[in-house]
């Protein structure tokens, strides 16, 4: 049992925790969350008795291991599955051991030690988890120098979790993991035999890993049960009922006060309004919950393209003469929302540098609307930023013709205040040089917004703005994220990256997960042919709102195309258009029909097959 007991610590004179206190049961799972810099990391310090505890106690069991991911994994000629496997240093020790000793009675010893903790299953374990964080077996028998250092994180990540100490704390661990990684990281800290104590913004491990969350506020602790939906709901009853009942009391306040000050001058009232003087001192103020700064992000609108924007025609990339990805068929239309799904190593990096422009075709085409902008975040930006300088230098820099006032009110739009616009980048917190990054990406007001795990750093609060940002959006998104949650609100479309090909993936993304997770399973055996069909599976109210969005969605996108073309007909239709001198014209507009009329064609399809769902969905 991990207990926090009455603990007081500060930073540079700032009260971090004042009179905190949790008891962790032991084997619990839990979150630990709360706003950025309210203390989460330093409470971990604490834990590991990196810091002094200026009051206040934290008892862990006797001769309980503490372990977690202080650092990465240094870089050496090691392989990374010895890497691993030292981690654990008592069977290590053992094993060494075990080469050297005589004595009869300490080999015997040795060896029931060695099989009490399953030490000849070790390099199994170990190979495991590398795999599910990204390694396969001949990465594993690779030095841990021919890695970068965001990979070597994973391999610190593989090794604390192999090692398996009684109580694991982990700093916002899918950081520098994939969807893929992430999702394993759920299923394997869920089936984690000791406790667990994670920092994490990211909902879905909140969700489906933990069983209650720890949150730290107003230099508190709380302990909720549940994982992270089932606390945001009952927090927020809480500061409802807190709210009214905070409400109330002022409102009872004024009219004590009221009759005091009315009466307390007349001889027939004096008592009643000294009562009530008394009623006055004794009433414990029942303080409002103070409302935190909405969180935004105000993106540009750009304006509106004939689809689509990009198209590839049996394309081809790669690097040098090694072919990536090939047979390359795609579209993207300014209003789609794609995900895009694989393992590292797949090419999804490959494929966002080629409709980026950041890398050409070997083969085939690719051909873009001439007047399409593009926007594009990747985490290594924000280490590129210029850490000398302050969010306004970045700005007018980019801008040097528009007003001070304008570019403060475009970082503002991002949650970057008068503060932080005049605060060196190297001052700011990770989530602040990510906004910043985001801020710098749609600058331009791109019709294409290219998103490589936009949310690192980003807590949860401005995890939902980025998705209430996106979802308002007009131009097009396509984003690869670890973060489950903001790939389900945001992406419609999901294409797969494997084998060298870009497909379709025509499951959702919870399926996705349970492949993952099942990836070694055999495939499901066919129904026998006279089986009777299951009965079909009512549709919730939620399923029936997002299918009546969709059919909107559809309807939005087939008017628009119905406008455009009603325009190009026009405009076809214009006797002067024809006057012998403007052929190459003529071509251009007659292309553009053909393309809309395509995508009429598509959106008209699309939107049957919503209505169809729709309507089998409501019975």
């Amino acid at each position: 049992m991990l207990r926090i007991s009455d603990i007081t610590y500060s930073v540079e004179g700032r009260p971090l925790f004042e009179g905190a206190s949790a008891t962790i049961p032991t084997g619990h799972k839990v979150g630990l969350v709360g706003r950025n810099g309210a203390g989460k990391t330093t409470l971990f310090r604490l834990i590991r008795g990196e810091l002094t505890l200026e009051g206040g106690e934290i008892s862990v069991p006797s001769r309980a291991r503490i372990g977690g991911v202080s650092q990465e994994v240094p870089s050496s000629n090691v392989s990374l599955i010895d890497t691993v496997l030292a981690a654990d240093t008592e069977r290590a020790a053992l094993m060494a051991e075990s080469e050297t000793a005589t004595d009869g009675d300490r080999i015997a010893e040795i060896q029931t030690r060695l099989a009490d903790i399953d030490a000849w299953s070790a390099e199994g374990r170990a190979a495991s988890i590398l795999k599910g964080l990204g390694f396969d077996d001949p990465d594993q028998q690779r030095p841990c120098s021919d890695f970068s250092g965001g990979w070597r994180m994973r391999v610190a990540l593989a090794a604390v979790l192999f090692a398996q100490p009684d109580i694991l704390l982990l700093d916002e661990p899918t950081n520098y993991l994939d969807l893929e990684g992430a999702l394993w990281l759920e299923s394997y800290l869920a089936k984690y035999p000791h406790t667990v104590l994670i920092i994490s913004h990211d909902r879905g491990l909140l969700n489906r890993a933990v069983g209650a969350i720890l949150h730290l506020d107003e230099r508190q602790l709380t302990l909720w049960q549940g994982p992270y939906d089932q606390f945001a709901r009952q927090r927020a009853e809480k500061r409802a009922i807190q709210a009214a009942q905070a409400k109330k009391q002022e409102a009872r306040r004024a009219h004590l006060q009221s009759f005091v000050d009315r009466f307390k001058a007349k001889a027939t009232k004096a008592k009643q309004a000294q009562s009530r003087v008394k009623m006055l001192e004794k009433m414990t103020p029942i303080t409002a919950p103070e409302d935190a700064a909405r969180v935004v992000f105000t993106f540009p609108t750009p304006e509106t393209l004939s689809p689509p924007i990009i198209a590839t025609e049996s394309a081809s990339v790669g690097y040098g003469d090694r072919t990536v990805l090939s047979h390359l068929n795609l579209r993207i239309d300014q209003d789609d929302r794609i995900a895009l799904l694989g393992k590292n190593g797949q090419g999804k990096s490959t494929l966002a540098k080629l409709l980026s422009d950041r890398l050409g075709t070997l083969g085939g085409r690719i051909s873009r609307s001439s007047k399409l902008r593009i926007g594009f975040f990747a985490q290594h930006q924000v280490d590129e930023l210029f850490v000398d300088e302050t969010p306004l230098m970045h700005l007018q820099r980019l801008r040097p013709e528009e007003q001070q006032s304008k570019l403060r009110a475009r970082l503002a739009g991002f949650g970057l205040g008068a503060d932080q616009a005049d605060t060196e980048v190297g001052r700011l917190s990770g989530g602040q040089k990510a906004r910043l990054s985001l801020l710098l990406a749609t600058l331009d007001a791109p019709h294409l917004l290219i998103l490589d795990e936009p949310t690192n750093h980003l807590d949860i609060e401005s995890r939902e703005a980025l998705v209430e940002a996106l979802t308002a959006y007009s131009g097009a998104v396509i984003l690869v994220s670890h973060d489950m949650h903001l790939l389900s609100l945001v992406a419609d479309r999901l294409w797969l990256v494997k084998d060298g090909r870009v497909t379709p993936y025509e499951d959702d993304l919870e399926a996705y997960r349970k492949l993952l997770l099942a990836s070694d399973a055999p495939a499901k055996p066919a129904k026998a042919e006279d089986a009777p069909p299951p009965a079909p599976k009512r549709a919730s109210r939620d399923q029936i709102l997002t299918l009546r969005a969709e059919v909107r969605k559809c309807e939005d996108r087939v008017e628009k195309l119905t406008e455009m073309r009603e325009k190009l007909d026009e405009k076809l239709a214009d006797p002067t258009l024809y006057d012998g001198t403007k052929t190459d014209e003529i071509t251009k507009w007659q292309k553009k029909h053909a393309e809309v009329i395509d995508a009429l064609d598509r959106a008209e399809s699309l939107w049957m097959d919503a209505q169809e769902q729709l309507d089998a969905a409501q019975g």
